[in-house]
């Protein structure tokens, strides 16, 4: 028996609520999102995608990975960003059940791959800090792009995962999502059928990913540290520490408000929790990570003034 998704679904799309129901906030939250925060995020990690690409000295495994973090970031933000301004200034915000199935499965796709990113990441610090000596032969071009090649892909198969378990859901009651986005938790209230597989799935996948990747950070940083200690310069210490700083904030900031975001919500209140902990790990840090790496970084300032003086002359 063939099976489609509408025959799957006995509904045809989804009512996006948004991030707010009150009418007084949906002008200034549109001007602040398009403005502060949609177009910072787009401009800036495009600035740094073209910045590492323009820039010879950039060519570095540290700026490979730094350009797909700010790729990855520019995507995810695309996936679902545009339909959520669109909820703003729309009064009823519908998205197709397709449509629905698509965004969640792109968001899945590049939320999952930065986590992996942000770990290759920690481990390419080890291996400056930790074997400087052994530092081009390990984190060899071949070795970094395989790397990424695995980012990718485990995002690949964890939004398979996550999608394919919602595809095979029925939704007959309600179509309303109480959220600015086709996600996991907001989806499943709406289903008629048992959500106990893509519960169980959605732990497992989601559980997997972030032991895997936060021991290897862990780790990855625990070795940092203890190299640290041992260093007999003050200024190879601060230079260390300095490399990986940024990378500090950024791995705090994701998954930080993406545990808070993805606490499982079991009241209205916290379902409205879980809304405002998602626009942290959803709208800013994508927003903030381009700003991190470049005001505390002296490669890519370096990197500005020197594109600057180019496009001048």
């Amino acid at each position: 028996m063939q099976l489609t998704m509408e025959n799957n679904s006995l509904i045809s799309g989804f009512v996006i609520m948004g991030l707010t129901d009150q009418p007084e906030l949906q002008l200034p939250l549109f001007l602040l999102f398009l403005v502060n925060t949609y177009m910072v995020t787009v401009m800036g990690n495009l600035s740094l995608m073209n910045l590492i690409c323009l820039n010879s000295n950039l060519h570095t495994p540290m700026y490979f990975f730094l350009f797909n973090l700010s790729f990855i970031d520019f995507c995810y933000s695309m996936v679902f960003t545009p339909k959520m301004l669109m909820s703003f200034v729309l009064e009823k915000n519908t998205i197709s059940f397709r449509g629905c199935m698509a965004q969640l499965f792109f968001f899945c796709v590049f939320v999952n791959s930065e986590s992996y990113v942000l770990t290759a990441m920690a481990y390419d610090r080890y291996v400056a800090i930790c074997k400087p000596l052994m530092y081009k032969v390990v984190m060899s071009p071949n070795i970094c792009c395989l790397l990424i090649f695995y980012s990718y892909l485990m995002g690949f198969v964890s939004a398979m995962a996550h999608t394919g378990c919602m595809i095979r859901l029925s939704f007959c009651d309600s179509n309303i999502i109480n959220h600015y986005m086709c996600d996991i938790f907001p989806l499943l209230p709406l289903s008629c059928s048992s959500t106990y597989v893509n519960e169980l799935v959605s732990s497992v996948v989601v559980g997997t990913a972030i032991i895997l990747c936060c021991l290897i950070i862990l780790i990855s940083y625990a070795m940092i540290l203890s190299n640290i200690v041992h260093m007999s310069s003050n200024k190879g210490c601060s230079k260390a520490l300095g490399t990986c700083g940024s990378h500090i904030i950024t791995v705090s900031l994701f998954y930080v408000t993406g545990l808070l975001a993805y606490v499982k919500p079991s009241s209205a209140e916290t379902v409205g929790q879980g809304k405002f902990f998602s626009v942290f790990y959803t709208l800013l840090v994508p927003m903030l990570n381009p700003l991190i790496y470049s005001l505390r970084n002296k490669d890519v300032k370096l990197a500005v003034r020197k594109t600057w003086k180019r496009i001048r002359s």
